[in-house]
């Protein structure tokens, strides 16, 4: 019920309902009666209204990006793709609860027109986390429409593997000389050598800090699974990181996850090569750490169970996706 009391030459009337506090002054009582009325009407409207038709689908991409991305590992891919998804053939403005599979069907449509499967199937995945989000944290809906929507097939994992001639005219092409590393372009050379030496991640080695290297390995706190690990080093390792002391007091290589990235790609242009990225060292590395280990006479059980401790794979199948030796290659280990 409204509260109306005179004060003074007005009326004041307060409203408090269903957890909503209002007030308004009016200069007569008529005019206090009829708004305190009129809004309690407005009210009780609202929240009678299902959360999921008070919302769109942009109000849910908002909320998730400022909710739920900020407490990710990969926030600043989320963010990126989270503001792109309000260029797309998306209904932005439709209310969350009526939106139906072939809505989302035409987005998907529209998309593998400009994009490779594999790009869709991230962002099928991110639309997906956000409407989960809408289902089951804030009950805007009562089921996710993307899972009655098919996906594309799942593309080919990559075979590519860098060179050894590849190798060595990034290097030239950067500047690498050991035991010299004065600019960041060298710094980005010195970190592809450990990548190849390590199989660590562009992330991983971005963010590996002094304090957690150790005689003989190093520990990674932040990884692509949430876990910690541990990656053993050689002595050619260690001492590729021992060439960057004195470049950064806290990060081994000073480097910036997005800078690696493209360092790598302008030396690789001006180098006239092609075909590869910077992920496709832990490929090589899987394939040359395996090749090795067989030439030092590990067991092939025990090879595979140390790649996969020191790759971060929790699944034996792990190994078979970046482990690429050539059939020339197989072929000579058992003749």
């Amino acid at each position: 019920m409204a509260s109306i009391q005179k004060i003074g030459a007005s009326w004041r009337v307060q409203i408090a309902i269903r957890g909503i506090r209002e007030n308004k002054s009016f200069p007569t009582k008529r005019e206090a009666d009829a708004w305190a009325a009129r809004r309690e009407t407005e009210i009780r409207t609202i929240n009678n209204t299902p959360l999921g038709t008070r919302h769109t689908l942009l109000d849910a991409l908002r909320k998730y990006a400022d909710e739920v991305s900020p407490t990710k590992r990969g926030e600043r891919w989320e963010m990126l793709r989270l503001n792109a998804f309000e260029q797309h053939a998306l209904p932005l403005k439709k209310p969350i609860n009526k939106i139906v599979p072939e809505d989302l069907a035409a987005w998907r449509d529209s998309r593998a027109k400009v994009v490779q499967p594999g790009t869709i199937l991230r962002e099928i995945s991110l639309l997906s986390a956000v409407l989960e989000s809408a289902r089951r944290e804030w009950r805007w809906i009562d089921q996710n429409p993307l899972r009655d929507v098919r996906k594309p097939k799942e593309p080919k994992h990559r075979k590519t593997l860098i060179s050894r001639p590849q190798l060595k005219r990034m290097l030239r092409q950067m500047g690498y000389v050991k035991n010299k590393v004065r600019t960041i372009t060298q710094a980005v050379a010195c970190c592809l050598l450990l990548a190849l030496r390590s199989g660590m991640r562009a992330g991983e080695l971005c963010e590996l800090t002094w304090d957690r290297v150790h005689d003989g390995y190093c520990k990674l706190v932040k990884t692509k699974n949430d876990t910690e690990r541990d990656v053993p080093l050689t002595p050619k390792a260690r001492a590729l990181i021992e060439q960057m002391r004195g470049f950064d007091t806290e990060l081994v290589f000073g480097l910036k996850a997005q800078t690696l990235d493209a360092l790598f790609r302008r030396a690789r242009e001006r180098a006239g090569l092609s075909g590869f990225t910077f992920h496709d060292s832990r490929h090589t590395a899987a394939t040359w750490i395996a090749g090795r280990m067989q030439s030092n006479g590990i067991a092939a059980q025990q090879a595979v169970f140390d790649l996969c401790k020191m790759f971060g794979w929790t699944k034996i199948d792990q190994a078979l996706v970046y482990y690429n030796a050539s059939a020339a290659d197989i072929a000579k280990r058992i003749t």
